[in-house]
């Protein structure tokens, strides 16, 4: 019997890649259970479609390429727009129970968005009622095979190509899953960073194995920070969604001043990275940084935003009363795995969906509530894709050796996310990223842990190509090359021998 199709990764872009591709047979993988992990359960705004009749996939485009800083792929983009409101459909077939009055949607706005096109569950629900409905969907799927608590290793290639996975399982041993077809959906790189919104399971890990694999690696060096990650010592910091500035909310310092309005005309609802360093700058300042809703939301909050509410009272603030104490924090990865429109990398017979992908529509800073978009139109891609012939492949294959270097080491694991956070962070510059190569390659020699070994070549990936680009640009700062340069207006492709070179070439 042909093997099955391999997806790797159980966040929106795996599930929705499974059942699409239903009746067909799929193996999914994931470290964890798929109720719980994925950063997908997390999001809070929800999808970005032109769904109201004053809206259209033009606009939607048009704001895409505006936030993408000029390396937007504008085809790539306006295709997405173009497919937003099927999937959308798609969805709500599967049941999510979208916002609707009278069987209209009712979008709200986030940040850089022209229209109101954030399609929302329950105010700042969409992540969890989403990824909800489409677990027990999965599960009610006799077509899809769940393999649950295999952390996955390495991928595996003959003759150039991708012919599917080794994963650790929960026991410490080592197996291979072998398949024509594998689609790399393991999710973003935020835990690479020492404040995350992002759960454990995003380090980057799916990154690394499809470089070391030799694939192409796009735009590594584009890490959006969320400007208004909740600030009450919690790892990951929950998240205070960007819904409450399109409702009205401000920033503001200890002092009470509104310090977005003198940054940018758009202000709370300027795109991310510019809040994002506002932010930062009032923190570093010493004024700090708050986010008040107590005019915009009010005695609201606990009804129109209970994700937010919970985690602020937890937090043992009340932001019906209060303003929120917010900090920037490593959020979302517009780089990834380089693919074509249909998520297929260079490396036949495998396939990237969701945010280890770089499909070219983020450009160098996401706008909002395009990556659950991106997840379910690459997904459907995918699934449409990958040829209907499936090769004869082996099913099982017996465990290999135990794997005995199975936990990393956490301190070398807390070193790096300091390293990042401290010289990979919101504002770069070469001293610090030098000093951050060096530290890196250091850990990387430090250990045998292949977990290790794999987030410390994705730091790496993200460093060297933040030293390659000596300009500022969305997302990525400079302060020694503080302005965007016209020249330097392309995406950037990287492999894993290229960024070693560059780090070597930085610390000689």
């Amino acid at each position: 019997m042909p093997a099955p199709i391999l997806i790797v990764g159980g966040g929106l872009a795996g599930l929705f890649c499974a059942l699409k591709l239903a009746p067909r047979r799929v193996r999914v993988l994931t470290p964890g259970s798929i109720d719980e992990g994925a950063a997908s359960f997390w999001a809070q705004g929800g999808v970005a479609a032109a769904v109201l009749d004053t809206d259209s996939p033009e606009r939607h485009a048009e704001d895409t390429l505006k936030a993408g800083a000029g390396i937007v792929d504008a085809r790539v983009a306006l295709g997405m727009a173009r497919e937003a409101r099927a999937r959308i459909e798609d969805l709500l077939s599967y049941g999510v129970p979208f916002d609707r009055a009278g069987g209209k949607f009712t979008p709200s706005r986030e940040a850089a968005h022209s229209e109101r096109r954030i399609v929302r569950v329950k105010g700042d629900t969409a992540g969890r009622a989403i990824m909800e409905t489409l677990v027990a969907a999965v599960r009610a799927t006799p077509s899809i095979e769940l393999l649950e608590g295999f952390s996955a290793q390495e991928l595996l290639t003959r003759d150039g190509g991708v012919i599917g996975l080794r994963a650790r399982g929960r026991d410490g041993l080592l197996r291979d899953f072998l398949s024509h077809a594998t689609v790399l959906a393991t999710g973003g790189i935020g835990h690479l960073y020492r404040v995350t919104t992002n759960p454990k399971e995003a380090r980057g890990l799916g990154l690394a194995m499809a470089a070391r694999a030799g694939a192409i690696i796009a735009d590594a060096e584009f890490v959006q920070f969320h400007p208004t990650a909740i600030d009450i010592g919690v790892d990951p910091a929950p998240l205070a969604t960007e819904s409450l500035r399109g409702e009205g909310a401000i920033i503001v310092d200890r002092f009470g001043h509104r310090f977005m309005a003198d940054i940018d005309p758009g202000a709370e609802l300027a795109p991310r990275d510019i809040v994002a360093r506002g932010v930062f700058a009032s923190i570093a300042a010493g004024r700090g940084a708050f986010l008040d809703s107590r005019a915009a939301v009010g005695a609201e909050f606990p009804t129109r935003f209970p994700t937010v509410y919970a985690s602020c009272m937890a937090g043992g603030v009340d932001p019906v009363t209060e303003p929120i104490p917010i900090a920037p924090a490593a959020h979302y990865h517009m780089g990834g795995v380089a693919t074509d429109a249909q998520g297929r990398t260079a490396l036949a017979g495998l396939w990237a969906a969701g945010e280890v992908a770089s499909t070219g529509v983020h450009g160098a800073n996401r706008l909002a509530s395009n990556s659950l978009l991106e997840a379910v139109v690459f997904a459907a891609r995918i699934a449409a894709h990958i040829p209907a012939t499936q090769e004869e492949a082996a099913v099982a294959v017996p465990p290999s050796a135990r794997d005995e270097a199975a936990a990393p080491r956490q301190d070398l694991v807390d070193e790096l996310r300091h390293v990042m956070a401290r010289d990979v962070g919101v504002i770069r510059d070469r001293a610090g990223l030098t000093r951050a190569a060096a530290a890196i390659l250091r850990i990387e020699a430090a250990t045998t842990n292949v977990e290790l070994r794999n987030m410390a070549l994705t730091a790496l990936l993200v460093t060297s190509a933040a030293l390659a680009r000596r300009e500022s640009r969305g997302a990525h700062f400079r302060s020694d090359f503080p302005r965007a340069e016209d020249a330097l207006a392309d995406r950037s492709y990287m492999t894993e021998a290229q960024a070693r070179a560059i780090a070597a070439e930085a610390l000689k």
